[in-house]
């Protein structure tokens, strides 16, 4: 049994971190003007790690694709550490 409530805690907290994912990058697309493709996230890497106060969480990276001109496809990466936006990155692009 407790190892079906660890499950079912880490499932929970797996879709509670790409919810706040997938919200990180739509504001991110948002405030740099170019549109999130298929509205979503997938989580390439899952490690432990420690934060700040030297605590362990699970360290999620989640890629997606975003395009600055409505016709390619451009990558980016958002790393969560726990529920916490830790890093984003986006591929480069030219600003217009």
């Amino acid at each position: 049994i407790l190892l079906i409530v660890a499950g079912l805690a880490f499932w929970i907290d797996s879709l509670r971190a790409r919810e706040r994912a997938l919200a990180a990058g739509r504001g991110a697309c948002e405030r740099y003007g170019v549109q999130l493709l298929d509205e979503t996230v997938e989580c390439a890497k899952l490690r432990l790690a420690r934060d700040d106060e030297g605590r362990v969480r699970l360290r999620r990276t989640y890629t997606f694709e975003f395009s600055d001109t409505g016709d390619n496809r451009r990558r980016g990466a958002i790393v969560m550490l726990g529920g916490e936006l830790q890093d984003m990155q986006l591929e480069p692009y030219e600003l217009r």
